[in-house]
């Protein structure tokens, strides 16, 4: 976890790792838009506010995600109402859930799209790819936050590179559900009753900093790479087809189809809060709101698919552009 990469010197302005993937995703994906539309026969400039449009729209809907679907952590009594909506919009802690982010900027993007009289189809079929590409580095930056984390590792499977630090978030949340015990020195009692942890704050005006620095969570799944890992190789399969004929809109139903699945099964390592619980047989069933959202969106791909086979757009047979 590098949550911070780096302070400008002089202005002792930290630099988060977090932002910093946000950055490097923001310039792949307009990089790769531009390729694919200029080759699909699009104007590539176009995709330049589209891909702005995305970024904008997407943190706000994946901090909105996140706030609603962790609601008790954005309204503890123990802090003030200001206190509350300060960490509530604090991105730089991360927090940022992506189906919340895509299903903002999805319409958003649409909307920009038909004003600027864009082939809807050729458009979300490039935007499949390049939402993979976002969806891979932004994964990463959440590993350097080390938020979106999993579940306990099972013993022998290796620490060093999933046990982070003190305060981290898998850190508090261990706290919380009593998996850990710190030193006494780095808790105080909760104005509602309890104990809770001292912040990076309290912890370096008291002295406590390497006393901090030993601490660690317990080893977690690595799902951010995991994550990471999928969504480039998500990212690889959806340009190779793109790059066959087919019909317009296909490849963005290729990536529901493929990433809702993918998500459901990531979300069974991963430590999200459930949002529905049923019992099948003598099983009980737990599922997070993303496992839902995943099987819904996968569900959505299909009907997709089958639509555009439906009726071939007049420009169809034209669609693909080989490569000088």
């Amino acid at each position: 976890m590098y949550r911070i990469v780096f302070n400008l010197p002089f202005l002792h302005l930290p630099i988060y790792g977090y932002g910093v993937m946000l950055v490097i995703a923001f310039m792949a994906c307009l990089w790769v838009s531009k390729a694919m539309a200029r080759r699909a026969g699009m104007d590539p400039e176009l995709f330049v506010n589209a891909t702005l449009i995305a970024l904008v729209a997407g943190i706000a809907g994946a901090r909105l995600s996140d706030v609603i679907e962790n609601w008790r952590t954005y309204t503890d009594p123990a802090r003030s109402i200001f206190d509350n909506f300060l960490d509530a919009i604090n991105i730089r802690a991360g927090g940022l859930t992506f189906y919340g982010g895509f299903l903002l900027a999805t319409p958003c993007c649409l909307v920009y799209a038909l004003r600027h009289r864009l082939p809807i189809r050729r458009f979300i079929d490039v935007s499949a790819v390049v939402v993979m590409i976002g969806l891979g580095f932004g994964r990463i930056g959440c590993y350097l936050n080390g938020c979106c984390y999993g579940a306990l590792l099972p013993p022998g499977w290796g620490s060093a590179p999933t046990q982070f630090p003190y305060y981290s978030n898998a850190y508090v949340d261990q706290f919380n559900r009593g998996l850990i015990q710190p030193p006494p020195e780095l808790m105080e009692e909760s104005p509602i009753g309890g104990a809770v942890l001292k912040n990076w704050d309290e912890v370096r005006a008291e002295g406590l900093v390497d006393l901090a620095n030993q601490q660690h969570a317990l080893a977690v799944q690595p799902t951010q790479l995991y994550s990471s890992l999928t969504a480039f190789l998500l990212a690889g399969l959806l340009w190779a087809y793109w790059t066959t004929e087919h019909l317009d809109g296909r490849v963005f139903a290729l990536m529901l189809m493929l990433e809702g699945p993918s998500r459901f099964l990531l979300e069974t390592i991963r430590v999200e809060p459930a949002v529905w619980t049923a019992r099948l047989g003598g099983l009980t069933v737990h599922m997070s709101l993303s496992m839902i959202l995943g099987l819904a969106l996968a569900a959505a791909g299909v009907v997709l698919w089958v639509a555009m086979g439906w009726k071939k757009s007049s420009a169809q047979h034209g669609i693909f552009v080989t490569a000088h």
